[in-house]
């Protein structure tokens, strides 16, 4: 098993509350890290129909075969579950009893903060990190096989092959859960759309504009983003509202979780691809925003990233706050690191009142340079940009 940057903070909440909830897409690791964290724990999965039936059967006699401590997964196929668990851990308060997971993000969520507010601690788990890669020997050397490949723990715990396991998890869980999830009936339409949703990554969402694009009306368009978003495969980055005497953009930017993903949907068979590809500098902002998000979520520190645009064409890529200090990212492909390319991001933040504010400029290539006002970080270091 290739070891999870948020055991750390696992162990930690596991400490502190009696229940910890894993979040994250399907095939992103929860099980494994679960297991192998917490191996005295009882097991129940709830994928399985005789599990879910002999829980909705008895739940109390069920919990009580499962009292003293459970990894309890796919929790979302139990809706009940977690109001029985209120009451059990408000009985026996016992730190570290329970862990949930689960693969929906707002249904799951929505019944953990109605049942269990204050009673357990909520993370999420995305696909392999670089760090986590490099740890495992498996990190390509090329950024565009990084890129290609994804983070999916089966494409590199099994080294199957990308092309085909994208295919497989796009029939198999992607459309299972949509069909859970909302009734869409028409998934070719659905997969237009996300083929569609994937060619405009890193931009800023216009919903009747998608939804002229594949046939459909700017509410569907919104109903599907929400099972994206719930299936933990897209992400709206939301704007910095603060207002620093410009007239700010206040739409959200789309990205996917997983650049694996997205160089399926966008049919590109193989990483030599995307070396000529006209989306690579917008697949690689993707890359660098999914391994931000897997910075933070280890950590525990979600809800802290963001995107600053002007009405007047001023921009910056990612903004990271930290208590008092700002981070602003910008991301770049070429593998020269130009002055001139931080140039737009150093104005940007100029106008920050923050006094400890910093740029950092992502680029694809290989050596890191410091300057006073500008940190060039080449590919392989992103996951250092939030603490350099």
């Amino acid at each position: 098993m290739i070891e999870r940057d948020i055991k750390k903070e696992l162990l930690l909440c596991a400490r502190e509350y009696p229940v910890v909830t894993v979040t994250g897409p399907r095939q992103s690791g929860k099980t494994t890290l679960a297991r192998a964290v917490f191996p005295d724990h009882g097991y129940v999965s709830f994928e399985q129909p005789v599990m879910r039936e002999q829980f909705r059967s008895d739940p109390l006699g069920f919990l009580k075969r499962y009292r003293d401590a459970a990894v309890f997964d796919e929790v979302q196929n139990v809706p009940r579950l977690t109001s029985y668990l209120q009451q059990e851990v408000d009985d026996r308060p016992r730190p570290g009893r329970f862990i949930l997971t689960g693969s929906q993000h707002f249904a799951l969520s929505e019944r953990v903060s109605q049942s269990l507010a204050g009673r357990t601690a909520v993370l999420e788990l995305l696909p392999f990190s670089i760090s986590e890669l490099r740890r495992a020997g498996t990190l390509a050397a090329e950024l565009d096989d990084v890129m290609w490949q994804g983070a999916y723990p089966p494409v590199h715990d099994r080294k199957l092959r990308p092309r085909r396991w994208y295919a497989d998890y796009m029939a198999t869980y992607i459309d299972r859960d949509v069909r859970k999830l909302s009734a869409v009936h028409d998934l070719e339409t659905f997969h237009r759309f996300m083929r569609l949703a994937a060619g405009n990554v890193g931009q800023l969402v216009n919903t009747s504009r998608l939804g002229s694009d594949c046939g459909v009306d700017h509410k569907t368009v919104r109903r599907w983003l929400d099972i994206l978003q719930a299936s933990y495969i897209a992400h709206l980055l939301p704007p910095f509202y603060r207002n620093f005497r410009k007239r700010v953009v206040k739409t959200p930017k789309l990205y996917f979780y997983d650049t694996g993903l997205v160089c399926h949907l966008l049919g590109i068979n193989e990483p030599g691809q995307l070396e000529t590809h006209p989306l690579k500098g917008a697949v690689l902002e993707n890359w660098v925003f999914s391994e931000l998000s897997k910075l933070l979520l280890n950590r525990g520190e979600a809800g802290r990233m963001y995107f600053w645009r002007t009405h007047g064409g001023q921009e910056v890529d990612f903004i990271i706050e930290r208590g008092p200090a700002v981070t602003g990212i910008e991301v770049k492909a070429g593998m020269t690191p130009r002055p001139a390319l931080a140039a737009s991001l150093k104005n940007a933040l100029e106008n920050w009142p923050e006094p400890q504010r910093k740029a950092v400029l992502v680029y694809g290539g290989d050596s890191r340079l410091e300057s006073s006002d500008c940190l060039f970080l080449p590919w392989t270091q992103v996951e250092t940009a939030i603490d350099n």
